[in-house]
């Protein structure tokens, strides 16, 4: 059984720590040392944070090590992303050619790169990237009532032709044939 000794400061800091740090897993790690400040087990203290033998002596040993700024590290670094090599090339194409499905940005990812992703690290990707993905509206039908008709030619010839003519003019639109963009760049 490994014993620390905590200063009354230390204890006064794993308690505000253990429910005000940005991060859940330091969060925890405060937790169990709190816990263990307060006289409890190990085993008790390993069934209350849900954590293992093993995993309460990593944190006791980086408290021991470096005290609570130790344990307030977060050592996993994650795996490399293959992708953020492509990342400039991958942007400059998604700027000039925005995908409409994630199922198109996967095949473009593959031919430009070779890499082969899963629909939702293509999605995720495409976010990091600060792409978003864009509300899909509709085109409403042809008003079946005769005054419904009315106000839609009214519609059409006031305020929607008006629009598109000055989009046109702004070269901000080819065609008023609705597209479904499913990502474009913010």
């Amino acid at each position: 059984m490994i014993t620390i000794a905590l200063s009354e400061a230390d204890i006064k800091a794993l308690e505000y720590e253990r429910f005000h740090h940005s991060h859940p897993k330091v969060q925890k790690k405060m937790e169990a040392l709190y816990l263990k400040a307060k006289g409890l087990k190990h085993a008790e203290i390993c069934r209350v944070c849900g954590i293992s033998k093993t995993t309460l002596i990593t944190y006791l040993k980086q408290y021991q090590a470096g005290g609570i700024e130790r344990v307030k590290q977060l050592d996993y670094t994650g795996k490399p992303n293959e992708l953020a090599a492509y990342a400039d090339l991958l942007t400059a194409y998604f700027k000039e050619h925005p995908p409409v499905t994630i199922a198109e940005a996967r095949h473009v990812i593959e031919e430009q790169t070779g890499l082969k992703r899963s629909p939702t690290q293509v999605r995720e990707f495409l976010l990091r990237l600060g792409m978003k993905c864009r509300k899909v509206g509709h085109v409403p039908g042809n008003a079946a009532d005769p005054d419904n008709i009315e106000e839609q030619e009214q519609f059409k010839e006031h305020e929607r032709d008006p629009r598109l003519e000055e989009a046109r003019a702004l070269g901000k639109c080819i065609s008023w044939m609705p597209r479904i963009l499913c990502f474009a760049s913010i």
